[in-house]
């Protein structure tokens, strides 16, 4: 079973992408679960195979710690790290190819504390990637792509495992805008110059030099543009995973 996680800041799509996602691979006959792993997730656009929940309750935790929404998710990350024997007791029931995790919908409680570590060793991170979310709504302008792109770097770093970029809610961008969002990803040299077209803007220079940290450890380079809602870039993010685990590969369920 190969883990694939699906990473990005609140608002990016995650849920909407893993049930379009595990629609996709259904389809196609690829056998998959789902795996949420946010505990204040209210509602869900699927019907998920393990659920944290299950095990942690954000509201109980907030009352029995006398704490509000955002202090309780914090306890709740810690929670999740020490109930992780459950939750790998609970894959090893089933025989598939993939388990797509769903993290939390707070990027810094999965990315920035032990306890991802130590949810990503207990569920092999030997055999696990991540797929980071890019808000289109960020990314349309280049200091906010630089943003964004430092953010996905920052996550890969913390988390030690093959990654691939998705610019999420494709649909909501204009053809042009999508287009020169792809080009800012796969031809450095177009962002430059349209950071340099900003130098109007007092974060250009910062981000300027963003960009060329970014350049420098080699950040550039492909990105797919998929849509929950469209239905589209499904296949490409198959693909990617592919090469990733398997050098292109289709998958084998071990």
């Amino acid at each position: 079973m190969k883990n694939i996680y699906f990473v990005g800041t609140a608002g990016s799509g995650k849920s909407s992408l893993v049930r379009s996602y595990k629609e996709w691979l259904d389809l196609n006959g690829i056998d998959s679960v789902i795996v949420n792993m946010d505990p204040g997730a209210d509602a869900l656009p699927y019907v998920a195979d393990i659920d944290i929940r299950e095990w942690i309750d954000l509201q109980e935790v907030m009352d029995e710690y006398a704490l509000g929404p955002n202090g309780a998710q914090v306890v709740c990350a810690d929670l999740m790290a020490m109930n992780i024997s459950k939750l790998t007791d609970a894959l090893s029931g089933y025989k598939t190819s993939y388990a797509l995790i769903d993290t939390p919908g707070q990027l810094e409680l999965f990315a920035f504390r032990r306890s991802s570590e130590i949810i990503a060793e207990a569920l092999g991170r030997e055999r696990s990637m991540t797929v980071f979310l890019a808000d289109p709504m960020l990314c349309r302008s280049s200091n906010g792509f630089i943003s964004s792109m430092m953010l996905s770097s920052i996550v890969q770093f913390r988390l030690h495992m093959p990654m691939i970029n998705i610019l999420s809610k494709a649909d909501v961008l204009n053809d042009d805008e999508l287009d020169k969002v792809l080009s800012w990803f796969s031809d450095p040299d177009a962002l430059y110059g349209d950071l340099m077209d900003n130098d109007t803007d007092p974060q250009t220079v910062i981000g300027m030099e963003l960009f060329k940290a970014m350049e420098n450890i080699g950040v550039f380079g492909d990105i797919r543009a998929v849509s929950s809602k469209e239905s589209f870039g499904m296949e490409e993010l198959y693909a990617a995973s592919q090469q990733a685990f398997f050098g292109g590969d289709d998958a084998e369920v071990n």
